[in-house]
């Protein structure tokens, strides 16, 4: 598979993560949701202990929930007053947006905006997204080809922003189900920007426990490895100490003392993959 042009991400320690051009496989981790800012510093840690260099994602606000009593999040100022304090401590920041007036606001802390698969189509919310100069994650809707999400990469490349990145976190399928196929990665890699695998949002049942979704956490590895064995240039995967307990998403999050494991055979799997003298620049 040709490798697609590397997007760059310096982290506020100094150290240099890669995206595509064959680089090894890179990280981009946490709750789904900021359920308090200790929470945030705790996990953006422990993380870092474990894996190294890595993105850590949490969202100010998750407006797509099931249910109205769904909890959102601390929203837009408070939740990036807490990010702001997680980049202070040394740590790159993603987090998503879902209007185009977040945009501005949230470059100021995150290093990677990201584009919920429900909003991968709202073309303002693209362009200003690229307009800020950041690093645009652009998840692909779970009703659109493959092939297709070029067109979303391709409003935010309109603004001269290149810095793009496309996640792919399954398909609908039926009802309250998703599934994967493996073809779109390559697919999407093809079109010549990296590709990130969602190993945590694809194992989703959306809505599967009434009016909250479930999940099935047990394959989380066996599809990143799938992945990862495509080769592809990140994964992303929602981590918590405590799913049983999380505020959003818990019942397809990994918990947090199976990370190590988990991120070591992937970084394995993608040695065998990835060119040997790429790992070795």
């Amino acid at each position: 598979m040709n490798a697609p042009k590397p997007v760059d991400l310096l982290t506020p320690r100094g150290e240099a993560i890669r995206f595509g051009g064959d680089a090894p496989v890179a990280l981009i981790a946490g709750p789904c949701v900021i359920e308090s800012e200790e929470h945030v510093h705790f996990m953006a840690n422990a993380i870092r202990e474990i894996a190294g260099p890595f993105v850590f994602k949490a969202s100010f606000d998750k407006a797509n929930r099931t249910s109205l009593s769904g909890f959102r999040g601390p929203g837009l100022k408070e939740g990036l007053r807490i990010l702001a304090g997680a980049k202070a401590a040394g740590h790159a920041i993603l987090t998503d947006i879902h209007e185009p007036g977040q945009a501005g606001v949230a470059a100021e802390v995150a290093d990677i905006l990201q584009i919920p698969a429900f909003l991968c189509r709202q073309t303002d919310l693209l362009v200003e997204a690229g307009r800020t100069g950041r690093i645009v994650n652009v998840k692909k809707g779970q009703f659109v080809a493959p092939q297709d999400i070029r067109h979303a990469a391709e409003k935010v490349a309109s603004t001269g922003n290149r810095k793009v990145l496309l996640t792919e976190r399954g398909s609908s399928f039926g009802y309250n189900n998703l599934v994967v196929d493996m073809r779109a990665l390559k697919v999407m890699r093809e079109t010549g920007w990296p590709v990130i695998f969602d190993a945590t949002h694809s194992v989703q049942l959306p809505s599967g426990a009434g009016d909250v979704s479930s999940g099935q956490p047990h394959f989380i590895e066996p599809l990143a490895r799938a992945a990862v064995a495509v080769g592809i240039d990140g994964i992303f995967v929602e981590v918590h100490d405590r799913p049983e307990q999380a505020l959003s998403d818990g019942a397809n999050a990994l918990r947090l003392d199976l990370l190590a494991g988990f991120w070591r055979r992937l970084k394995a799997l993608d040695a065998l993959v990835k060119p040997e003298e790429a790992l070795h620049d």
